[in-house]
C-alpha cells in the first residue's frame, strides 16, 4: 500500500506537533489552528482568497459536524435550569443520594452505568442521560465535576465504544478490512478492552484522590461557567445545579405536589426513551434526537406548570440561556475542530480534492506511511499498531480511520489470530484517542455537562489513557 506524501502532509504533520506543543503548555491554539487552516488552503488551491475563504468554510463545516452535539448540550442544560429553579431537581436526586455516599461510589457508580447504558445506546446520548441524572449527586457527596467527567469520558467515550460489543459497529469496520469474521476481533479485543478500561480507569480514580486527599484544587482553572455551580440551599448541604457561578439563582415558587409529580415523571420518560431505544434500535443521532426532543418537553411542561401566564416567554428565555450557554462552550473549539477535520473528508470537500490519487485522507495517508517505515514483525507491528490507531483518531472521530487499522493489521499478521489481536488493538487505540478522551472537541458531551473545560478533561484524561495504552500494548504482543 504505497502513498505518496505531498508538502500538504508534512505541513499538517508540523501544525498538529506545534498544537500539541501549545496545548502541553496550556496556552490557547486558536491562532495556531487558523494559521494551520490558511497554510493549507494556501498549498491547495494556490491562490491567497481561496486560503482567506477557507478559514470560513472550514468554521462552517466543523460546525456542521459539531450541531447535534451543540443542540443536544444547549437543551439538556435550558431544562437542567428549570427544574433547579423549580427545586424539581432535589426532589428529584433526594432517593439517589441513599446509595451514592461517598465520591468513590459516586465515580465508580457513574462510570459503570455510564458504560452500560453506551454499550446499548454509545456515549452521545448516555451523556445526556446519566449526567443530568446523577451529576447532581455525584457533587453532593464530593465528587468534584472533573471528577464525574472523567468517569463518564473513560467509561462510555472509552470502555463501552472501543469494544462496542453490542452495536458491532466498531469492529465490523475493523473486521471487514481486515478480511475477518467480526466474531473473532470481538474476541480477540476482549482481554484488550479489560486491560485498557482498567489500567485508565484505577490510574485516573487514584490521580483523582490523591488530589483530594491533599487538599489540592481539583476543579478545572479554566472551566466553563456551569452547568454545574452551587446555589443556597435549606440544608447545610451545597446543591449542585446548572446555573453560572456568576449569576445568582432565582427559585421560582412550585408547590411540593407538584414537585413530586415531575420529579417522578421525568426519569419516567428517560427510561421509557431507553425502553424505545431498544425496541426501535435507535442509535447515535437517532437515539440523541429522542432525548433531546424528550428534554423540550419537560422544559416545556415544567415551565408552563411554574411560571403560568408567563409561560411561553419564560420557555423561550430557558431556550436562549441553554444555546447561550452551548455555543460559549463550543466557540474556543471550533477553530481546533476545523483544522483537525481538514485531516480527513473536509478537505476533498472545501479544497476541491488536493491529494494525490489513492489518498484516503491526510491523517490517514500518515498512517500507512508510518506502517511502512517499520519491519513487518509482531512486537513491531503491535506498537505500530497503537501507534497508527492513535495519530488516524487524531481527527477526533475515533471511526474514520478504523477501517485502515483493519487493512494495516493484515500487513503485520503473520496468522489469523494474530491478524485479529492486531486489528483489535489498533481499533482499541483508534478509538480510545479519537472517540472521546483526548482529543478536546469529541470529549465536549461529557465535559459540558459537567461544567468543566473539555481541554482540561482531555489534559487529565492524558496520563492514564497513554499508561493504559501501553500497558495494553505489552498485553497484546504477548497474545499474538
Amino acid at each position: 500500500m504505497n502513498i505518496q506524501l505531498t508538502a500538504l502532509h508534512y505541513v499538517y504533520l508540523a501544525y498538529i506537533v506545534l498544537i500539541i506543543a501549545v496545548m502541553i503548555r496550556r496556552r490557547d491554539t486558536t491562532i495556531i489552528c487558523v494559521a494551520g487552516i490558511m497554510t493549507i488552503g494556501l498549498l491547495a488551491t494556490e491562490t491567497l482568497s481561496g486560503s482567506v475563504a477557507g478559514i470560513f468554510s472550514s468554521f462552517i463545516y466543523a460546525t456542521k459536524e459539531l450541531i447535534s452535539t451543540i443542540f443536544i448540550i444547549s437543551i439538556i442544560v435550558a431544562m437542567s435550569r428549570v427544574l433547579i429553579r423549580t427545586g424539581i431537581n432535589e426532589v428529584m436526586v433526594t432517593p439517589v443520594t441513599r446509595f451514592i455516599r461517598s465520591p468513590q461510589v459516586a465515580y465508580w457508580g457513574i462510570g459503570l452505568i455510564m458504560m452500560v447504558v453506551s454499550l446499548f445506546f454509545w456515549p452521545s446520548p448516555a451523556v445526556a442521560l446519566v449526567g443530568a441524572v446523577l451529576l447532581p449527586v455525584a457533587v453532593r457527596v464530593g465528587l468534584p465535576p472533573i471528577g464525574a467527567a472523567i468517569a463518564m469520558n473513560l467509561f462510555g467515550h472509552g470502555i463501552a465504544l472501543s469494544g462496542d460489543y453490542i452495536i458491532q459497529g466498531a469492529p465490523k469496520l475493523t473486521a471487514d478490512a481486515a478480511g475477518l469474521p467480526v466474531t473473532s476481533v470481538m474476541t480477540a479485543s476482549i482481554p484488550l478492552v479489560i486491560v485498557m478500561g482498567t489500567v485508565s480507569t484505577l490510574t485516573a480514580f487514584w490521580m483523582l484522590r490523591k488530589e483530594m486527599r491533599s487538599g489540592s484544587p481539583v476543579h478545572s482553572p479554566d472551566a466553563i461557567s456551569g452547568p454545574v455551580s452551587t446555589e443556597p440551599s435549606s440544608s447545610s448541604e451545597t446543591v449542585p445545579t446548572t446555573l453560572p457561578a456568576n449569576q445568582p439563582a432565582q427559585r421560582q415558587v412550585m408547590s411540593p405536589r407538584l414537585q413530586k409529580a415531575f420529579a417522578l415523571l421525568i426519569p419516567l420518560l428517560f427510561a421509557v426513551d431507553v425502553i424505545l431505544m431498544f425496541v426501535l434500535k435507535l442509535q447515535g443521532g437517532d437515539a440523541t434526537a429522542l432525548i433531546g426532543g424528550t428534554a423540550v418537553v419537560i422544559l416545556i411542561a415544567v415551565t408552563l406548570a411554574a411560571h403560568r401566564h408567563a409561560g411561553p416567554e419564560e420557555t423561550t428565555n430557558y431556550l436562549i440561556e441553554g444555546f447561550q450557554f452551548g455555543f460559549k462552550v463550543f466557540g474556543p473549539v471550533i477553530p481546533i475542530a476545523a483544522f483537525f477535520y481538514l485531516g480527513d473528508a473536509a478537505i476533498t470537500e472545501l479544497f476541491s480534492n488536493p491529494l494525490p490519487e489513492g489518498s484516503h485522507g491526510i491523517v490517514n495517508d500518515l498512517g500507512v506511511a508510518l506502517a511502512g517505515l517499520v519491519p513487518l514483525n509482531g512486537t513491531v507491528g503491535a506498537i505500530t499498531m497503537t501507534v497508527t490507531g492513535a495519530v488516524t483518531g487524531m481527527d477526533g472521530s475515533g471511526f474514520s480511520g478504523i477501517s485502515l487499522v483493519g487493512s494495516i493489521a493484515s500487513m503485520f499478521a503473520g496468522s489469523t489470530d494474530s491478524a485479529s489481536v492486531l486489528t483489535a488493538l489498533g481499533q482499541v487505540a483508534a478509538i480510545w484517542v479519537g472517540g472521546g478522551t483526548l482529543i478536546p472537541w469529541a470529549l465536549i458531551p461529557a465535559a459540558a455537562i459537567c461544567g468543566v473545560s473539555p481541554f482540561e478533561l482531555a489534559r487529565r484524561n492524558l496520563k492514564p489513557v497513554v499508561l493504559g495504552l501501553t500497558v495494553t500494548t505489552i498485553v497484546a504482543i504477548f497474545l499474538i
